[in-house]
């Protein structure tokens, strides 16, 4: 008899996995895949949309032919702030836009000129300006530099909502995507904010479905319960959340560091934008305090470096083991040495510095000085709320040297780490189902483990 399971495909800037799960949520396959980026009509490097698509029909229509696996239900986890412009018959007007693709001042100049200011409508709509990782800016953008492009569109999908479509040929918003640091949704109103609407932008964006919405697709025969997609931040929070009745916070960590507090009550101040925090959102529209660092991307650039100047395989790091010793010889007479390429710090060196003779303790120096600022981020998330216990997961989970650091400076906090794999995959097949989460789940399912720090201050 074949089992039932659910489908996953979980899309991130780097890595493209392909999960099953049977009735337990137990991960019974996976499948691991990378594109090479193209480049935009600007030269600007970006998703291949086209590699994705292909890779996704087939990696399912495989497993449809399976003789061991019965595929019930299929959803999708997907970075987000990025969008696909279709025309009225469904096809990509664009290339999925790099979200870190420049915008020219005079377009930023132009938009808060109208609808500013600038501080203002970032705490309405939990958004800091944050270029085109803002959707909405990005929408404006394209109106306005691309006005013959923007009036073909029929519908601008967020990446897991148009994911969701190559599969129903229905055409949804979603919560999740449309709350995520966009400028499009205003929390106080609960609704698109009114920009949205005088800019007509609310015409492209199709009606707003709940990620636990399934549709019953007929696909090549077979009667599969498909879900509208969700952002892969709000969707690593859902098994957390479904499964702990204490207050928590979780940071989840790959290209970007994401620390995510279900817990904060009210808006967002200045202040809090000010430091780097905004809103998320829950699958039913209400709002999450989170903070963001590009941890995993200044990480692969610094390794890279580091490799070069003492001569040693790209992949070296993965075999340092933290060394107690190490630190301490570091914070005995700490200075800052590294130039971050794309975190701003007040506390960085105008050039970058290395002043030892082993890659090893220029390892445990970067480490350190990517967790003062992680610290910083999690404390931003927390702000006034009393949180004792910090979950970890993705890919920073398995690296010993950051988790040893971490528990060092977040000492008055409880740190448990999650299988770095699973992560947002398993938040998507969790929320198109009603079954309730036992309090056991997160051991169980996410190999939970519990930290001790190894060090003091």
């Amino acid at each position: 008899m074949k089992i039932k399971v659910t489908a996953v495909f979980d899309i991130g800037r780097t890595n493209k996995k392909f999960f099953l799960f049977d009735t337990n949520f137990q991960e019974v396959h996976r499948e691991y895949s990378r594109f090479e980026e193209i480049t935009d009509e600007d030269g600007y490097p970006t998703e291949n949309l086209v590699a994705l698509e292909n890779w996704a029909k087939k990696i399912f229509d495989e497993m449809l032919n399976s003789n061991k696996f019965e595929i019930e239900a299929l959803n999708f986890s997907c970075y987000g702030a990025s969008l696909v412009h279709i025309d009225e018959q469904g096809k990509p007007l664009t290339p999925l836009y790099n979200y870190m693709k420049p915008i020219a001042d005079e377009i930023y100049e132009s938009f808060y000129d109208s609808y500013g200011p600038e501080n203002e409508l970032s705490r309405v709509t939990g958004s800091p300006k944050l270029g085109m990782l803002n959707t909405g800016m990005h929408l404006y953008w394209l109106k306005h530099t691309k006005p013959e492009v923007f009036k073909k569109v029929k519908y601008s999908l967020h990446l897991p909502q148009y994911l969701s479509y190559l599969f129903t040929g229905i055409p949804v918003s979603e919560y999740t995507s449309i709350g995520c640091h966009t400028l499009l949704w205003d929390f106080e109103k609960k609704d698109f904010h009114s920009w949205v609407y005088n800019e007509g932008i609310d015409d492209k964006l199709p009606s707003i479905a709940c990620a636990k919405d399934t549709i019953p697709v007929n696909y090549k025969g077979n009667i599969i319960q498909i879900g509208t997609g969700i952002h892969d931040s709000s969707s690593a929070l859902l098994p957390y959340i479904r499964s702990i009745t204490k207050e928590f916070l979780l940071v989840s960590t790959g290209t970007w560091s994401i620390s995510i507090n279900p817990f904060n009550k009210g808006m967002l101040t200045t202040e809090d934008i000010r430091k780097d925090s905004f809103f998320n959102m829950r699958v039913d529209g209400s709002p999450v305090k989170v903070s963001s660092l590009f941890l995993g991307n200044e990480y692969k650039i610094q390794i890279k470096a580091l490799s070069e100047l003492f001569n040693v395989p790209e992949d070296y790091h993965k075999t340092v083991k933290f060394n107690q010793a190490i630190i301490f010889e570091i914070n005995k007479d700490f200075v800052y040495m590294f130039k971050w390429h794309s975190i701003a710090s007040v506390n960085m060196p105008e050039e970058i510095k290395i002043t030892y003779d082993k890659f090893e303790h220029a390892y445990h120096q970067l480490m350190l000085e990517l967790v003062l600022l992680q610290e910083k981020s999690i404390r931003s998330a927390i702000g006034d709320v009393k949180i004792k216990k910090l979950y970890v997961d993705g890919g920073f989970s398995d690296n010993e040297v950051y988790i040893q650091l971490l528990s060092q400076y977040l000492s008055n906090m409880k740190l448990s780490t999650t299988d770095s794999s699973l992560g947002s995959a398993l938040g998507a097949a969790i929320v198109i189902s009603d079954i309730t989460l036992e309090p056991k789940f997160l051991k169980k399912n996410y190999a939970c483990k519990k930290h001790i720090s190894l060090i003091s201050k």
